[in-house]
């Protein structure tokens, strides 16, 4: 069941809210706007169990839109939260959740108003294709950081911002290609790996991988490896406090 979020969003672009909310009934549309996510789900659920395995694991998905990951998680065998603002998207959530019998739990929270009230409480903090979406990318890696319990693992994934990616992310990807929709992304909300990697210091997290996530034009395929040029997820461990 979704919840009413308060009326203070602590970390939100209020644009980018509308943005999403406007693609609210897409979301399950596997050939729709948002085809992209469909496409590159099973990497990114497989590269979060390889790691941190889900079953029975208690996880928080930051920023979990229309459910896409987090029903693939519960899916998995873990008990899963699933956060957002855009709260036409959770019913759409909430929904599709209802009919393939997962049980995701949505909520219409900023995730500062849960660590407000309890912290160090998921065994798994996920957040994906949010950072380059909020005003302050680095205060969403150090809550993150404090809604995991120590040993506990934190996943991001996001773009890179250099030359190529703007090429390839955003002209290729929204322009030419159409994958996703004009206007997806600006290029100066994009996040070097060296950035991210420093806000999670910062955050007390150790960073245990990056990887690169690649389109192949040619096998209108995705996969997974080591070039971090454009598109990357990033797995890191909460340390215990000094």
């Amino acid at each position: 069941m979704t919840q009413n979020a308060s009326k203070v969003h602590i970390n939100v672009d209020a644009e980018e809210l509308v943005k999403f909310e406007a693609l609210a009934e897409k979301w399950w549309d596997p050939e729709g706007p948002l085809k992209t996510l469909h496409e590159i789900n099973p990497l990114r659920l497989e590269y979060i169990d390889q790691r941190a395995p889900l079953k029975d694991a208690r996880v928080l998905d930051v920023g979990c839109g229309g459910g896409i990951l987090s029903e693939a998680m519960a899916q998995r065998g873990a008990d899963v939260v699933g956060i957002d603002l855009a709260q036409t998207s959770l019913d759409i959530a909430d929904a599709h959740a209802q009919e393939t019998g997962v049980a995701p739990k949505y909520m219409c929270v900023d995730i500062q108003q849960l660590a407000d009230k309890e912290t160090d409480c998921f065994d798994i903090v996920t957040c994906l294709e949010l950072l380059e979406h909020v005003p302050n990318p680095a205060n969403m890696v150090n809550i993150c950081a404090r809604m995991v319990r120590p040993g506990g693992a934190v996943f991001f994934s996001t773009i890179n911002r250099n030359v190529k990616s703007f090429l390839m992310a955003i002209i290729g990807a929204e322009h030419i290609m159409r994958m996703v929709p004009k206007g997806t992304h600006e290029y100066e909300k994009l996040i070097r790996p060296s950035e991210l990697a420093r806000w999670c210091r910062e955050a007390n997290l150790e960073l245990l991988d990056t990887m690169g996530l690649h389109f192949n034009p040619l096998t209108q395929s995705y996969s997974l490896g080591g070039n971090i040029d454009v598109n990357y997820l990033m797995h890191a461990r909460c340390n215990p406090p000094p």
